[in-house]
C-alpha cells in the first residue's frame, strides 16, 4: 500500500515538473506577457504573429515596444514595416523615436525615408533634432592673402540645419567646412587691401553665403558669422625678399661665370705672349749665327756689323735713361 502511494506520488511529481518545464518553454517561445501588453495598449497583433517573429529570429520586444510607442504617439506604422527594417539591420527604436520627434515638430517624415536614412548610417533622430534645433559648426583659423600681400586669418561659425530630403547621399560637415574655407580664402584674396577685410568682416560672410555652398550636402546653411579676424605675416614682402635673394644668387653665379671666363682668357693670352716671347728669344738667338754666316759669305761688311752694334748700344742706353726717368717720377709722386 505504501509502495503504491509512493509510486503514485512520484509519478504526479514528475508530471508536475514536466508540465512546469513545458509551460516555461512555451512561455519563453510564445511571449504571452508581451502580447497582453500590446492588446492593453490598443495594438492589434496576434499571438501567431509573435510566434512567427520567433521563427524568423526576430526579437518580438524589439518590434512590439516601438509599435506600442508609435501607436500611443498617433503614428501609423505596421509590424511588417518594423520587422523588415529590423531584418535589414536597422535600429527600429531610433527610427520610431525620430518619427515621433518629427510628428511633434510638424516635420513631414515618412517611415520609408526615415528607414533609408537609418540604413544609410546616419542618426535619423539626431537629424530631426538638428532640424528643430540648428547646429553651430566652428571652423579653425583659415588664412588668406589680400592683394597687398598681407595674410589675414579668419574663424567662422556656421549655423546649419539638417535637410531631411538630402540626408541620403548628401555630403557631411567636412564638406561644409571645406567649402566655407574656400570661400573665405577667395574673398580675402580678392580684397584690394587687408584693411577692408578688418573694417568690414561681414563682407566675407555675405560673399560666402551668396555662393550656395550647401548644395549637394545634408545640411542647409542658415548663417555664416565671422567670429575672429587676425593679421598674419606679410607674405608679399617675404616673397619679394626671397625673389631678391634668388636674383642675387643668379647674378653672383653669372658674375662668377664671367670672372672665370676672364681668368681663362687672361691665362690664354699670357700663354700666347710667352709663346711669342719664346719665339722672339729663339729668333734673337739665331741672329748672331746668321750674322756670322753673312760675314763668312761676304754678304755684309765689318762696318755694317759695327753699325749694328752701335745701334744696339744706343738702344740699350735709351732704355736705361727711360727707366731712370720712370723711377724718379715715381719717387717724386711718393714724396708728394
Amino acid at each position: 500500500m505504501i509502495e503504491g502511494i509512493t509510486g503514485g506520488t512520484i509519478g504526479i511529481m514528475l508530471a508536475v515538473v514536466a508540465a512546469f518545464i513545458l509551460l516555461a518553454i512555451f512561455l519563453t517561445f510564445v511571449p504571452i506577457a508581451l502580447w497582453i501588453s500590446a492588446i492593453a495598449a490598443g495594438v492589434k497583433i496576434s499571438i501567431l504573429t509573435l510566434v512567427g517573429m520567433r521563427l524568423r529570429r526576430v526579437i518580438p520586444s524589439r518590434i512590439v515596444n516601438p509599435l506600442i510607442k508609435a501607436h500611443k504617439a498617433g503614428i501609423t506604422v505596421t509590424n511588417n514595416q518594423l520587422e523588415s527594417h529590423y531584418l535589414a539591420g536597422g535600429n527600429v527604436d531610433r527610427v520610431v523615436n525620430a518619427l515621433i520627434a518629427a510628428h511633434r515638430a510638424n516635420i513631414e517624415l515618412p517611415f520609408e525615408r526615415a528607414a533609408a536614412i537609418d540604413l544609410a548610417g546616419r542618426d535619423v533622430l539626431e537629424a530631426v533634432q538638428m532640424s528643430v534645433n540648428p547646429k553651430v559648426i566652428e571652423t579653425p583659423f583659415i588664412a588668406g592673402v589680400a592683394m597687398d600681400g598681407i595674410e589675414v586669418k579668419a574663424k567662422a561659425r556656421i549655423t546649419v540645419r539638417a535637410n531631411i530630403d538630402r540626408l541620403v547621399g548628401g555630403a557631411g560637415e567636412e564638406t561644409i567646412v571645406a567649402r566655407v574655407g574656400e570661400g573665405i580664402v577667395s574673398t580675402i584674396g580678392s580684397s584690394q587691401n587687408h584693411k577692408k577685410v578688418l573694417e568690414n568682416p561681414d563682407m566675407i560672410s555675405q560673399t560666402v553665403l551668396s555662393k550656395g555652398l550647401d548644395s549637394g550636402t545634408a545640411f542647409e546653411i542658415l548663417s555664416i558669422d565671422i567670429a575672429d579676424v587676425d593679421i598674419g605675416k606679410n607674405i608679399g614682402a617675404e616673397l619679394q625678399t626671397e625673389q631678391a635673394e634668388a636674383d642675387k644668387k643668379i647674378a653672383q653665379a653669372k658674375a662668377e661665370e664671367r670672372r672665370a671666363m676672364a681668368v681663362a682668357t687672361e691665362q690664354e693670352m699670357i700663354a700666347r705672349v710667352q709663346e711669342m716671347r719664346a719665339k722672339v728669344v729663339g729668333a734673337e738667338a739665331e741672329i748672331p749665327l746668321a750674322m756670322a754666316e753673312a760675314l763668312r759669305e761676304g754678304n755684309i761688311g765689318v762696318m755694317d756689323y759695327m753699325n749694328y752694334k752701335n745701334v744696339q748700344a744706343d738702344t740699350s742706353m735709351r732704355d736705361s735713361i727711360s727707366k731712370i726717368g720712370k723711377d724718379k717720377t715715381q719717387s717724386d709722386l711718393t714724396e708728394d
